[in-house]
């Protein structure tokens, strides 16, 4: 679970981010997890887009996406989602170790 300071600070990181995982009309399916799992993976902060035509609201999709990717949500801003994972290659771990304890 992440503290407040953390989120602030992650959201920080996110604002430069591109987002990388788009959403659409059916919502959550094994590609787009896997999508999401692969970018975690690799860069351990990242921003998912909800498409217009997306049938849910993007905080349930947050919270759907985050369970099956085991990730935690650290914002969603309109229709846009920014999600964090630790990863679990030390060499990929560089927001990690810059999180404020």
């Amino acid at each position: 679970m992440l503290t407040g300071k953390q989120k602030s600070f992650l959201r920080s990181q996110a604002h430069e981010l591109q987002p990388v995982v788009q959403i659409g009309k059916h919502i959550v399916t094994e590609t787009v997890v896997d999508t999401t799992l692969k970018a975690l993976e690799a860069r351990e902060l990242i921003k998912v887009s909800v498409l217009q035509n997306c049938l849910a609201a993007p905080k349930e999709v947050a919270v759907v996406l985050a369970q099956h990717a085991e990730a935690e949500v650290v914002q969603v801003i309109g229709r846009v989602i920014v999600l964090y994972k630790k990863s679990a290659k030390p060499a990929n771990r560089i927001i990690t170790n810059q999180i404020p304890k």
